[in-house]
């Protein structure tokens, strides 16, 4: 999926549909929003567990994690495209703005 998130992309924006993503890799590649776990921060949860796996620790006794930190992320040059106005109420919410 992430390997053909630009096809995605390409796709929707030829169609003039807006597309809107599970993480910010979505909007980042030109999607109109994202709105997902924050993937860097479930990167280092996940480095953590293997580590303790690594000095010894037996992972059927290590606690399943859901994520905690969640990401709106907008990107208004693909809202410009879609002739979408992001109010600034929607765009003062959003982690990231993508200018």
């Amino acid at each position: 999926m992430v390997a053909n998130i630009p096809a995605f992309v390409e796709s929707t924006a030829r169609n003039r549909a807006p597309l809107v993503g599970g993480w910010g890799a979505w909007a980042a590649a030109g999607a109109l929003l994202s709105y997902g776990p924050n993937v860097n921060a479930m990167v280092a949860r996940a480095a953590s567990h293997v580590d303790k796996i690594l000095k010894g620790a037996n992972p059927a006794e290590l606690p399943i994690e859901q994520p905690t930190k969640f990401d709106l992320i907008v990107n208004l040059r693909a809202a410009k495209a879609l002739g979408l106005n992001m109010s600034e109420a929607f765009l003062l919410r959003a982690d990231q703005v993508i200018e």
